[in-house]
Formats: C-alpha cells, sequence, structure tokens
C-alpha cells in the first residue's frame, strides 16, 4: 500500500482547529509570556501555511509543527529583549484555574533548563512517548530518556525549595 502525501492545502483549518491548544500549551511552557506564546503561535501558523510542506504521514505533521514551535520559542529567548525583560508572567491566571498543588509543578516544569523542559512537558503534559518525543526533538531516545531523568531530579531540588541552579 503507497502512502498518499499530505499536504498543507485545503486542510488548513482543520489542522490549525486539531493542533492549535497543542501548539499554544507548548509555546507558553516555553516562552512563560502570554504575549510571547501568542507571536510564537501565529508564526508556527505562518510558516505552516507558505511552506505548503508535503508530510508523509499525520505524526509527521504533528512532529514538524511542533519542531517549529520550539525553534520559534527559542528565536524569542534567545533575543536581547526577552533576556532583558523581567519574566512577570501571566502566571496569576493560569494560578486561577489550576488546583495549588499542580500549579506548583507546573510552575517548577516551566523553570527548568531547555533541555530537560521539553522532554518532560511533551511527556507529562502533552502525553508523548519517549520515542516520540526522540522524533520531535531529533534526539536519541537514551538521551530523551537521561533527559527526563535529570529533569526530574532538578523538579525535586526546585520542588525542595533548594536554589536551583544548573
Amino acid at each position: 500500500m503507497k502512502i498518499q502525501p499530505l499536504r498543507t492545502d485545503g486542510c488548513f483549518e482543520e489542522v490549525m482547529e486539531k493542533y492549535s491548544d497543542m501548539i499554544y500549551r507548548i509555546a507558553y511552557a516555553n516562552v512563560r509570556v502570554k504575549a510571547d506564546a501568542e507571536d510564537v503561535f501565529q508564526e508556527v501558523w505562518c510558516r505552516y501555511y507558505q511552506k505548503n510542506k508535503t508530510f508523509e504521514s499525520e505524526e509527521h505533521r504533528r512532529n514538524w509543527l511542533i519542531n517549529v514551535t520550539l525553534k520559534c520559542c527559542k528565536k524569542i529567548y534567545s533575543s536581547v529583549r526577552y533576556k532583558r525583560t523581567i519574566l512577570t508572567d501571566d502566571m496569576s491566571l493560569l494560578k486561577e484555574r489550576l488546583p495549588e498543588r499542580d500549579f506548583e509543578l507546573y510552575d517548577a516544569v516551566i523553570r527548568l533548563p531547555e533541555k530537560y523542559r521539553i522532554p518532560i512537558y511533551l511527556y507529562y503534559y502533552e502525553g508523548f512517548s519517549v520515542n516520540e518525543i526522540s522524533d520531535i526533538t531529533k534526539t536519541n531516545p537514551s538521551t530523551v530518556r537521561s533527559q527526563m531523568k535529570r529533569g526530574r531530579e532538578k523538579l525535586k531540588e526546585i520542588l525542595k525549595g533548594d536554589e536551583f541552579s544548573e
């Protein structure tokens, strides 16, 4: 059976409806500022629309969208403006919606360094497997497992109240 390539044309609205929430959550978890997350969100969908890329499968499309989201986040938090901004976050809005215990854990996760935050977030909050995260981030599954192990150790330090350091 031959796999029909999936194109971006003709189904933009359907794809956007299917993945919008996930893209926004990943962007927000990485940049931690609502306006920046919205900028990433918009950039991802603009790139998707402009590329008119052919995808081998729906999984390939999803992974491409996540990968582009992560790259856009990197671009934002490596910018001079972002580095000079004190992150006051929009955490009060999130705090209202989550139970205290869940909020503390989420807050700790998004404070992790990127190399730990991304796999932990994708695994626990988005439900991806280690192999899927490996495909998305283009890293070895054993590297993903190591990052998750070290990330969980960092989370324990953060939640115990120890000084956070990489």
